[in-house]
This record gives structure tokens, sequence and C-alpha cells, in this order.
């Protein structure tokens, strides 16, 4: 479902503009979105345009609204004078990076539990689509209100005057972070070369490098050479990629490399990226699915000129243990370097050297009985993994993420929706208790998974739903059963409990159909909408 937005409306509202007087405008002045928007969205003396000067959004916000502009009010654009709206609403009238930042997961596709929502709210808004959805727009509080009247008119469903009260406080038109980021920002030039981490679930690490040449204003070619940790596959992907607003990356990639399998890493994907307001790094998510269900997690920052750490081989190590072979990977690593210059802290000690190029180090590694549990930083001079390595003493549970899930049958119109589970380690905090917020998490360990399926709807043709994969890649069978199924995934390791028993954790998923009509109205999941006009009064 997609939110309804400032285009919808062709002539003024009185009650409306009179309200805004208690919100400062921010004017327009992009001539070709006064050529365009001018005739329905007439400017003031001030400069100010009817709605659009009292609201903010991402770029996804303006192009929707364009989207919606197009299709119900016949506005006649063409692609290059679409983008170059989107552009502009998105600098001027776009969100600041710290406004962005919390909502990032919206744009990159990522399935978020909001829990730092008032229940209340979240059944009035979250119940259709994510709430962040709401909070990537900034509007004043008339156009809080007349949002709220528009959406009910077209759903049907009310939102009432304390969720209208909330968003108006939670997202008003204007903030400190806006203030302050309006006055300063530049146009971004991010040529260079920069150096990427990357994770991929099921996959595990890849480190890089990444190109990115200026192609035009606001525009650049990229081409990425990364290199999993796991097996040292070899990735290079080319793509192109527009900075919106400063600070906001939209970009495509693919490899030369056929594609074959659904989660190939040379498969074309979605860019979206934050970029830090000093433009020395960035973080984001590429993806790619018929549901958006593979990724990249991505992490990347400018090539400095000394040497860098970028990954190891290796998460977690146990006490007492010896002659462990740890693989550091990197760039530009120095050319004279001895063990010591290696610093895990106190009770890891790095012994020898056993290999080294500018891009990796092996080394032999021992820790001590003594050596305190917890996460190590792991330092090379100025360079440092945060966080690189956990020092345990045994392994108490194993957790299967994602929790929970969805996956979707395909048919005829629509492909499947798979889904990718991993198995992760933990050793039980100080606490002494399991599944708290102090165990400390030890990375991915190696599990035969299985899937199992302990409910189906009334009326299911079989019990089939798919299989999992030596990975953990969930794929839906070939046939839809045209039901539901709630199932266990289940990961069993090699990894043993105090009582010898092996370590097992499940995760719950949904294996469900691609689409379906609700009172009269029909859902497409890989369209996250309602694709019809029928009777919308009990959708969900």
């Amino acid at each position: 479902m997609k939110l309804p937005g400032t285009c919808l409306l062709i002539c003024a509202l009185c009650g409306v503009i009179s309200g805004q007087s208690n919100d400062a405008g921010i004017p327009v002045t992009d001539r070709l979105v006064i050529d365009k928007c001018g005739t329905c969205h007439p400017r003031d003396e001030s400069g100010n345009m009817q709605r659009v000067s009292w609201q903010r959004t991402t770029p996804e916000g303006w192009q929707d609204e364009i989207k919606q502009m197009i299709l119900r009010n016949g506005l006649s654009l063409t692609p290059e004078e679409a983008r170059s709206i989107v552009r502009s609403l998105s600098a001027d009238h776009g969100l600041s990076p710290e406004e962005a930042r919390p909502v990032m997961y919206d744009p990159e596709r990522r399935i978020t539990e909001e829990t730092n929502i008032p229940s209340e709210r979240m059944r009035e808004c979250g119940r259709c689509h994510a709430f962040a959805r709401a909070l990537e727009w900034r509007r004043s509080a008339a156009e809080w209100k007349e949002f709220s009247a528009r959406h009910t008119e077209r759903y049907k469903i009310r939102a009432g005057d304390e969720a209208v009260a909330f968003l108006t406080t939670a997202a008003p038109l204007h903030t400190p972070q806006w203030e302050a980021w309006s006055t300063r920002k530049v146009s971004p030039d991010l040529s260079g070369t920069w150096l990427v981490n990357a994770y991929v679930p099921g996959r595990g690490s890849l480190y890089g490098r990444i190109q990115i040449d200026r192609s035009a204003a606001g525009e650049y070619n990229t081409r990425v050479e990364l290199r999993s940790v796991k097996d040292g596959l070899r990735i290079v992907r080319a793509g192109r990629g527009a900075v919106f607003g400063g600070y906001a990356w939209r970009g495509r990639s693919s490899s030369d490399t056929a594609v074959s399998p659904p989660d190939s890493l040379a498969s074309e994907a979605r860019e979206v990226m934050w970029f830090a307001p000093d433009q020395s790094s960035a973080e984001g998510r590429w993806f790619w699915g018929q549901y958006q269900e593979f990724e990249f997690n991505v992490k990347i920052q400018r090539r400095p000129s000394g040497s860098t750490l970028l990954a190891l081989d290796c998460s977690a190590l146990r006490l007492g243990s010896r002659s462990n072979r740890i693989s550091v990977f990197g760039d530009r690593l120095p050319d004279k370097v001895s063990a010591a210059d290696f610093d895990l802290g106190t009770g890891v000690t790095v012994r020898s050297i056993v290999s080294h190029t500018p891009d990796e180090a092996v080394l032999d590694v021992d820790v001590a009985q003594s050596a305190q549990p917890g996460k190590r930083d792991f330092h090379l001079g100025a360079s440092v993994l945060h966080g690189a390595i956990a020092i345990y003493d045994r392994i108490d549970y194993v957790d299967v993420r994602p929790g929970s899930s969805v996956a979707a049958f395909g048919d005829r119109e629509h492909p499947k929706g798979f889904h990718q589970f991993e198995a992760i380690a933990y050793q039980r905090g100080p606490d002494g208790r399991l599944h708290t917020p102090d165990d400390l998490e030890l990375g991915p360990v190696d599990a035969d998974w299985s899937v199992q399926v302990f409910h189906a709807a009334e009326g299911a043709s079989s019990q089939f739903v798919g299989t999992m994969s030596a990975s953990g890649l969930f794929t839906p069978a070939d046939k839809n059963p045209g039901n539901n199924f709630d199932c266990w995934v289940t990961a069993v390791t090699k990894e043993r409990d105090r009582n010898g028993e092996a370590l097992t954790g499940k995760s719950y998923m949904v294996v469900t159909v691609p689409t379906y009509v609700f009172n009269g109205r029909r859902y497409v999941r890989d369209l996250d909408r309602w694709i019809d006009d029928g009777p919308a009064g009990g959708a969900p």
C-alpha cells in the first residue's frame, strides 16, 4: 500500500492554507518544479508552493508523489524531468542526514521490528506498512491534519486526533537538524577509491574496493572488486549511482558473470546507502530478489594513505586454545611488520607471522586460559577492527536468524520468495542466564537444516512447502498449494551442550501465497500493496 501524497489535490483548501501561517513554508525556487507543479500548487508572494512548501521527505517519497501525479492527475513528464524534480525536491525539501538515518531501514527494504512506536499508533499506521513510512515525512501541523483526512477518505481507515498529534510532534516540518543541514549542505564529490566491508547472510564477510567516478552532476559510475573471506571467491561488479540531498545514494550494480541461482552474488542489485555528512564513509544495503530478500550489508570508507585493516577470517577464539591460524585482510599492510605489531589485548598472543602480503597476513595466535572472555578489538598501528573477535569459554546455545520470516510460493506471474537463515552461536553472559542482552555473540556456525510444517490452513493440497540448502537457504516448492503454512526452520549443529546433546536452534516461518483477495481487493506481496480500488473497510 502507498501513502497518498501532496499531489493528489488539485484545488487548495482554504482551511489548510490559513493554517499554514503557524509554520513558515520552505520556498520552491526550482524553475522546472514551478513550471510542472505550479498550475495545481500555486506559489504565494514569498515563493511558497501550496502543499509542497510545508512538506519534506526522502527521494522515494517524492518519487511516489510524482507517480501519483502522473497516474491520477495526468501530469506529463519525461523521465529526465521526473528525475530532475526528485533531485531538486530531495535537496531543498528533503531530510537532513540525521533525520534520515533512523528510518533508513525502509528505503533499504529491511524487515525491522519497530519497537519504539506506541502500540496505539502502530495499530493505526503500522498494520498496513512500516511506521517508518510515516516518519520519513516531515509536515507542518496543518499538513499532518490534512494528510490524515485524505488518508481516511482514500483507505477508509481512520487515524484519530492522537495519531495526528503524535506525528506533528515526532515529525515536524522544522527541526534543528534540518535548519543546520539546509544552511551548510554542499554538492558532494565522491570520486575516488573507497574500501569496502560487506556481509552476506549465509556467505559471510567480504572485503575489497570500490572505484567511484563522476559521470555528471550528482551521478557516478562504479566498479567494485570484492573477495570472500570464507572461500576466496572474487566478485567484480559495475554500476551507476546518484546522490540526492547531498548524502542519499541510490544506484544499481551487477556482474558480467552469468547469473543462475537466485542468491547469486552476480545478480543485479539496487543500492541504498547513507553517506556521512563529512563524506568520509557510508553504510547501507545492496539488495535483490522478488521480495528484496537477498543482500549485501555494506560499509565503505575513503581509502586512506596508510594501512587499513578490513576483515578477519575468524570471529571467535576459545580460552586455552593454541596455534590458531588467523588470516588478516587489509589494504596496504606494511612491508615490514612483526608479530608484536598486532594486538588483541591481554591474554591473546600473536606468536608469529606465517605469511605476509600487502593484502593479507596469516598469524599464529595463542589464547591463555586466564584471558577475559568478551569482544576484543584488533589493532595494527592506527588501524582498528572494533569488536573483531570474541574470546569465549563454551558455546551455550544457537540462535537462528531471522527469528521469524515470511517466504512465498510462486505462480505464473510471480517468482518465488526465498529466505536465507543463519545459525549464530552464543555464550551466556555474566548474569548466567541464556538469551539476555549480556550474552556474547560468537558468530555463524555450520548446521544441518530442515523445515517442518506444524500448522496448515484448511484445504491445503500438499504439506510439502520447500527445501533447505546446506547454507540455510529456504527454497519454496515449485507447486503452489494455494494456502498458508506455519513452519519451524531447525538448525542442528555439531556443537554440544553440557549434557552432550547437539545444540539446536529454531526459527518461525510462514510460507504463503504470492497474492490474495480480501474484502474485494487484491493484495500482491511483492508489490507490497493493494492493487485495485474495491472496498477497503476491512483491509488489514
